[in-house]
């Protein structure tokens, strides 16, 4: 973010100078989930402020709309007396005749933790600025400081990437560092150690032992200094710390958000629970994204706008070449075998390949959807099935093909997202999608970064996967022997739209269909859609079923399952491919 990269100033101004923006928060209603909000300006120009809640959030692109939780709202200028509000839009107030200061009051209702929301209960404060803070947008290259009233008859420490001043206020030296700036509160554990004179702080809200902290923390090293040798160096974070904060307990919505000095993590899973092997990942994923999106950063999300969907064609990349690292890094750091990172490439491979989707839609394209599918809600049926690839999952099997392709020719990837890094993230200049196509044409040559572009990004084909496979020793099959209907059923319910192409779809059934009798036979508890198929010896099945309650029949003609199954080739004694994989793989 243009305004982040260079506040050196506002950093400095924030410790000699009052400010003429205080944020204080406070939590008496814990309980039911209400914060206490209060800011102040001073020093105001003109007789009005426009004051507004974000609609968006950093590391998300589609619109929220915050100002629903927002209620109770005040202003008083510097007499005590009570000033004018008008509602401008569903976001905005405006503060009319003020005498030069303004000071704002209201009640927020928070209880979603992840992140992007914020949760208020007795455990704990988790906030996610923008669903927290109103902001005045006129101001928003001002420095500000915020006072967390913490609750300390609950034990209650702060956690965030802000700056602190003193006690348990800190400082933000501008809106935009302000909004990119979670914080917990609530009596967690907290493990750092120092990588080249930088922290790296690991924060962890959870109900279970220290023993279980000791034991992840190691693995978070390891995730660390595994992704530190992709790019050769740490960033360098702006107050010399990065930190995780992370939420493991019962009442929160398993995410990831990457945050430029720090990232949320949450997830119900405790590390007693299925959280110490679950979520190791996320932090792999997130901590990559210190480099990847945070400051090798799309030039479409420059800057982050607050007030409208933020959109970017180069998410295969920011997320998806992310994505790709994220087991990766987990195998070279010993966390996860080489057999379980290859078998873990089946989900993720089978989602890509055997979509209908890259019919309509290349990477870039893919990438566009993000405002109406990350995090978004809609009531209307959408057909995302047929239409749609997550940019998480397109990018990383690009990633994979560009990896191993770069190695057949004495190149790696790695070194491809060093030269990404030196020219664009560590000077942090925005990049275009023809920046990375050119600055491969450079690492490799001309021909070869065109065409991976020409093919893979500005088209929708795919690569040469078993190829690709065999220079690793890996191999990829098919049970021709394993019929596949195409059918996605809860309780002889159709529950998905049927794939084009797929056999459900050539017959005609749909999402909500309930499926009556295979070949004659009635559903009952016993004979199930799948235990009758599965007895049967036919690939022509008669289909009964009901659709607005009406009865329906249809011909579902089975295929073979076009499921690939990756595995490390065993037989196959390929010294050199073995040789490579290793190399690959880092073991």
């Amino acid at each position: 973010m243009k305004s982040l990269f260079s506040f050196l100033a506002f950093f400095l101004t924030t410790f000699l100078f009052a400010q003429d923006i205080n944020y204080s928060i406070s939590f008496e209603n814990a309980v039911h989930h209400e914060a206490s909000i209060n800011i102040s300006y001073k020093n105001l120009k003109g007789s009005s402020l426009l004051v507004q809640m974000s609609r968006t959030s950093p590391g998300r692109y589609a619109i929220h709309d915050f100002a629903k939780n927002v209620y109770n709202v005040k202003a008083l200028n510097s007499k005590g007396e009570a000033l004018e509000i008008k509602r401008v839009n569903p976001q905005a107030w405006e503060i009319l005749n003020h005498d030069s200061t303004v000071n704002i009051s209201y009640t927020l209702f928070a209880n979603r933790a992840d992140g992007t929301y914020s949760q208020v209960d007795e455990t704990h404060a988790h906030l996610n600025a923008p669903a927290t803070f109103m902001y005045a947008p006129a101001l928003s290259e001002n420095a500000m400081e915020i006072t967390f009233e913490s609750r300390t008859d609950l034990n209650w420490k702060v956690a965030t990437q802000l700056p602190l001043k003193i006690g348990t206020t800190y400082t933000a030296p501008n809106l935009q560092y302000f909004m990119d700036s979670p914080t917990e509160l609530s009596n967690y554990s907290k493990r750092s150690f120092k990588v080249k004179n930088q922290e790296i702080e690991f924060v962890l809200h959870h109900k279970g032992s220290e023993k279980d902290l000791d034991t992840y923390f190691e693995k978070v090293k390891k995730v660390v200094l595994a992704e530190e040798a992709v790019y050769g160096e740490l960033p360098s974070f702006d107050y010399g710390k990065y930190t995780f904060l992370a939420c493991y307990i019962g009442n929160v919505s398993g995410d990831g958000m990457e945050h430029r000095n720090s990232t949320i993590l949450t997830d119900k899973e405790g590390l007693a629970e299925g959280g110490m092997e679950g979520n190791i990942g996320t932090v792999s994923h997130e901590f990559f994204h210190a480099w990847n999106v945070e400051r090798i950063r799309p030039q479409s999300l420059e800057p982050f706008n607050f007030e409208e969907a933020n959109m970017s064609g180069e998410l295969w990349f920011a997320e998806g070449f992310t994505s790709y690292y994220t087991n990766l890094i987990l195998c070279r750091a010993g966390v996860v075998t080489p057999e379980a990172y290859v078998s873990g490439l089946n989900r993720t491979f089978n989602y890509v390949w055997n979509s209908p989707a890259r019919e309509f839609f290349n990477p870039i394209e893919m990438s566009y959807q993000a405002p109406f599918v990350d995090a978004a809600s809609s009531i209307d049926p959408v057909n995302r099935d047929n239409t749609f690839i997550s940019y998480y999952s397109y990018g990383s099997v690009l990633g994979l093909a560009l990896d191993l392709s770069l190695r057949e020719k004495g190149l790696n990837l790695d070194d491809y997202m060093k030269l990404v890094w030196t020219t664009y993230g560590k000077t942090e200049t925005p990049y275009t999608i023809k920046n990375l196509n050119d600055l491969l044409n450079t690492y490799a040559d001309e021909a070869f970064g065109n065409a991976f572009f020409k093919n893979y990004i500005y088209k929708s084909e795919m690569p040469d996967y078993a190829s690709l496979f065999k220079t690793v020793g890996l191999k990829m099959e098919q049970d021709s022997k394993r019929n596949f209907t195409g059918l996605s059923l809860d309780k002889n319910i159709v529950s998905r739209s049927a794939k084009i192409g797929s056999p459900a779809y050539v017959s005609g059934l749909e999402k909500g269909d309930k499926i009556t009798s295979v070949n004659g036979i009635k559903i009952d508890e016993t004979n199930t859609v799948e235990t009758i198929i599965k007895a049967s010896e036919k690939t022509a099945l008669d289909i009964e079923y009901l659709r607005n309650k009406e009865t329906k029949t249809a011909k579902l003609e089975l295929v073979p399952d076009p499921t690939y199954t990756i595995s490390i080739s065993l037989e196959d004694k390929n010294r050199k491919a073995e040789k490579q994989r290793k190399a690959w793989l880092k073991q």
